[in-house]
């Protein structure tokens, strides 16, 4: 009995089409970026108004429209609004950085004590400060205001660190006890203990070192919070006290708003809390993550 031999492949031979698994495989990479790009361009395109509309002259708004390019680029409006903004803009740095620094250590110093320190009533008290939380602003906006108004504290950048320290406390204590029942180990306070360590020292020698994480997460939080403050602003201080917030509705709320000098306005007021989140946005996540899962 003869066998025939098969003849060699060719390479001419019909492709077999790709598996129903293969082809969904295929497709699903396609549609997830096809929906990361169109919702990318939803979220750019106000930045783009901003930043188109900022480079145009006062008059050519209306004429071009709000989408095309200026036919002429210039700066002028950027001069306008760095001129109405600048004295507030360096205000809100002393408000900002204040509040982000004093609400974070009392909230870590906070956070450490309710977290290793398990006094009578210790539940009781974090829950009566994370309430503080769930308060809108709204909600004490008329009563803050009369008790400034009854001790007579002068309203301003002062009267606003106060306030927003407050508020942050709540916020800052929960993250960081969060982040010290997680990640400090108990053996780490037993040790400081032995050597003779009181609870400040052990706060201040050896845990503060090690809650950078979390530090970055509140600072990050509060700067942003305090910078982007409209309502206590409005409330407690003016446009001659006040912080950029209230400068950039001077600038925009007038009877015939410079609307090219409005968006540079809104521009330089964001770019502060951008360069935050460019400079320590990648530590802001870890951060959170850090206080989420025990190790």
């Amino acid at each position: 009995m003869t066998t025939v031999a098969s003849a060699p492949p060719t390479g001419l031979e019909k492709r077999s089409t790709p598996p129903p698994s293969k082809r969904r495989g295929i497709v699903g990479p396609i549609i997830k970026y096809a929906l990361a790009i169109f919702f990318l361009i939803v979220v750019l395109m106000p930045a783009y108004v901003l930043v188109v509309t900022s480079f145009k002259a006062g008059n050519e708004i209306g004429v071009t429209g709000q989408w095309n390019l200026p036919s002429q680029w210039t700066v002028s409006s950027w001069g306008k609004a760095w001129d109405a903004l600048q004295p507030a803009f360096l205000r809100t740095f002393q408000l900002a950085i204040p509040v982000a620094l004093i609400s974070s250590l009392v909230g870590a110093a906070n956070g450490f004590v309710l977290s290793r320190w398990r006094f009578p009533g210790a539940d009781v008290v974090f829950t009566l400060i994370l309430f503080g939380m769930f308060i809108p602003y709204q909600a004490v906006m008329i009563p803050l205001r009369e008790i400034v108004t009854s001790i007579n504290i002068q309203p301003g950048i002062p009267t606003l660190i106060l306030v927003h320290c407050i508020y942050g406390i709540p916020i800052c204590t929960l993250i960081f006890r969060n982040y010290y029942a997680t990640t400090v180990p108990e053996d780490l306070i037993e040790a400081s203990r032995m050597d003779g360590a009181g609870l400040l020292r052990t706060f201040g020698w050896i845990i503060l070192p090690i809650s950078i994480p979390g530090f970055v997460v509140t600072i990050i939080w509060q700067f942003t919070s305090a910078w982007n403050d409209y309502l206590f602003a409005i409330f407690l201080s003016n446009t001659r006290n006040g912080p950029i917030t209230i400068a950039l509705n001077a600038l925009a709320g007038a009877q015939s708003p410079d609307y090219a000098a409005s968006m540079a306005g809104a521009l330089i007021t964001s770019l502060p809390t951008l360069v935050v989140y460019i400079l320590l946005g990648r530590w802001f996540i870890g951060g959170l993550m850090a206080g989420s899962v025990k190790s």
